[in-house]
């Protein structure tokens, strides 16, 4: 995990400083509305449905036991809406179904942030001195501007890896926070890295992807993707260059942006995404950047040209914590494979929790955060204490935050395994559904969100109620399930191998279903939107459409095969009928005259 300097340290601190000085002349007065606006966003404040957002920034996921605490403080604390807000919610929401605003909690998000929705913006300055005190912010998490660059949730341990993408993940994420060049795009653009042979970090997906490679003489570099965004125009990223010699990924980046910035729409906010610039652009596109590059290098002299000093500082600034020797890791293998053949269920957190790991003796571990009557993703106060003394016990004061809003621990002993697992059960932390359906992925959706158009806890909740049988969700096998509230995507539906998107059809909350979308993994497949399986469902269809859907796969399916890959071998035209069938007689009348 990367160590923090003083100067770092210094500069967190300093810009909690400076928004408490924001914060207090906006409510004396003496900053007006459209000013502050810019710089609380810049700060991870949003003002959602009923009450502020705070989003905090996790760079590429790693966050210490120590800053748990904090988010866990802040969470018990702070994320206390005052009573009238609270009940405005509850009578505002009471009116479309809802009956559980989780309050008290944190939400880990897919671009591996954390975010708090009941902060009053009275007590925004304590809350941001709070997490400035262990190195936390939320310092471009919000805007137009380059958000949390992020990697592979197995970044520096996963055993395909040939190069550790964290350091240039890090090296961009200083040079990009307050580069003024960045700060006011025409709309938010977010960057993903990947050193690992599968995309865990659905790079395609992103405005800009990485992939690092070596060439034919072994240097280090990356192949670039540009382009890629989800929302209302789901696009997958175009590579402009095969291979970019790593010392040059920001003046290469610094090119992408500033014909970005130049061309962009800024007339229209549903068009201003990298993407449509690329989509309408092509070729044209990718040969202003390379011109823009040979201008940045060539005239100007390559100003951001990365030295080998400054990579191996920071490179050295990612430690791997001590660790007790472990002394007898073929010992504890042989004990692991006696445990699980002993305990049925230990077997199966095992064989679905635990990831391999590059160094002997050790594996990754991920707790699911997903659970009946909680959000996917979301935390409790309680839960982050206990989540912190996990990840001391078991490893070494680290944890990760991961895309699919789970956390993962990645540095736990071989021979602690049956303890963690022990522990975490008796936590409510040891769910053995990971990369099965009930671990979805869902935005808050309009619950929360101002933006949304429908609701997607309710349904992520009534999907995960129906299908708590383990060894029923074992057979359906490895599954991605992603809801989003509205066409911004926040849930990824796009990507999902099932989609769920909330549409509002006068004033009311409708949904539509994808199938057969894929974030560049090796289960998935090359990155690719999913397609909708017919008009929109009500949302008391929709868990009836979802067992018809997978209904129909469990009949259709050959031996061993994935839902996707029976997806794409079948056609959707039987999940369509399905879908159709599992109609309510009303709705069904409803939505032939939409």
């Amino acid at each position: 995990m990367y160590q923090y300097t003083d100067f770092d340290k210094a500069f967190v601190k300093q810009r909690a400083d400076q928004f408490r000085d924001q914060l207090e002349r906006w409510q004396a007065g003496k900053l007006a509305e459209d000013d502050f606006r810019p710089l609380r966003l810049q700060n991870g404040w949003y003002v959602q449905r009923y009450a502020p957002m705070l989003r905090v920034a996790v760079p590429y996921g790693e966050i210490n036991s120590a800053q748990i605490r904090v988010l866990a403080k802040v969470a018990r604390e702070y994320d206390e809406p005052e009573a009238a807000v609270f009940q405005a919610a509850l009578d505002g929401q009471g009116k479309m179904g809802t009956t559980y605003l989780p309050k008290n909690c944190a939400h880990f998000t897919t671009r591996t942030n954390v975010q708090f929705n009941w902060i009053p913006l009275s007590r925004a300055a304590d809350v941001m001195d709070l997490l400035a005190s262990v190195n936390l912010h939320g310092i471009q998490t919000s805007g137009n501007c380059i958000r949390n660059t992020t990697t592979d949730a197995l970044a520096g341990i996963a055993p395909d890896e040939a190069i550790d993408p964290r350091p240039y993940a890090e090296i961009l994420r200083q040079w990009t926070t307050l580069h003024p060049e960045f700060a006011f795009l025409p709309r938010k653009f977010k960057i993903a890295i990947t050193g690992a042979k599968e995309d865990r970090a659905a790079t395609g997906w992103h405005d800009v992807g990485l992939h690092m490679v070596n060439n034919e003489a072994g240097e280090i570099g990356f192949k670039v993707f540009v382009g890629g965004g989800m929302g209302r125009t789901p696009v997958i990223g175009t590579v402009i260059r095969e291979f970019l010699p790593w010392n040059q990924i920001m003046n290469y980046i610094e090119a992408i942006v500033r014909v970005y910035n130049e061309l962009g729409r800024r007339d229209n906010k549903y068009k201003a995404r990298i993407k449509i610039l690329v989509k309408a652009e092509g070729q044209a596109y990718i040969d202003a950047v390379e011109e823009e590059f040979r201008q940045i290098v060539d005239v100007d002299g390559g100003p951001h040209t990365v030295p080998q000093a400054e990579f191996d500082r920071v490179a050295a600034m990612f430690t791997t914590p001590d660790l007790p020797a472990i002394a007898e890791a073929a010992a504890d293998e042989l004990t692991l494979i006696e445990q699980t053949a002993k305990e049925p269920a230990f077997a199966r957190w095992v064989a679905r929790n635990v990831h391999a790991h590059k160094l002997a003796g050790l594996r990754a571990v991920t707790l699911s955060f997903k659970r009946v009557g909680q959000a996917p993703g979301d935390a409790q106060s309680e839960q982050l204490d206990a989540l912190a003394q996990l990840v001391d016990a078991f490893s070494a004061g680290e944890a990760r935050v991961t895309h699919d809003q789970n956390v993962m621990l990645p540095w736990v002993q071989v021979g602690q395994l049956h303890a963690l697992w022990t522990e975490a059960k008796a936590l409510g932390l040891a769910s053995t559904n990971v990369a099965l359906l009930t671990d979805m992925i869902a935005c808050p959706g309009g619950d929360f969100c101002a933006l949304a158009n429908a609701r997607s806890l309710p349904i992520a909740d009534a999907i995960t109620a129906r299908y708590q049988d383990l060894d029923e969700l074992d057979d359906i096998g490895e599954i991605d399930l992603h809801i989003s509230g509205c066409i911004n995507s926040c849930g990824h539906h796009h990507s999902g191998h099932i989609g769920i998107l909330g549409v509002d059809k006068d004033g009311k909350e409708w949904y539509q279903v994808t199938l057969g979308g894929s974030d560049g993994s090796t289960l998935s497949g090359n990155a690719v939107a999913g397609k909708a399986i017919g008009p929109s469902f009500s949302a008391a269809e929709v868990p009836d459409v979802i067992e018809a859907v997978l209904s129909t796969y469990r009949d259709l399916r050959h031996s061993g095969e994935h839902f996707i890959d029976a997806v794409r071998r079948i056609g959707i035209d039987p999940f369509k009928e399905a879908g159709k069938a599992a109609r309510h007689p009303a709705e069904d009348e409803e939505a032939a005259l939409a």
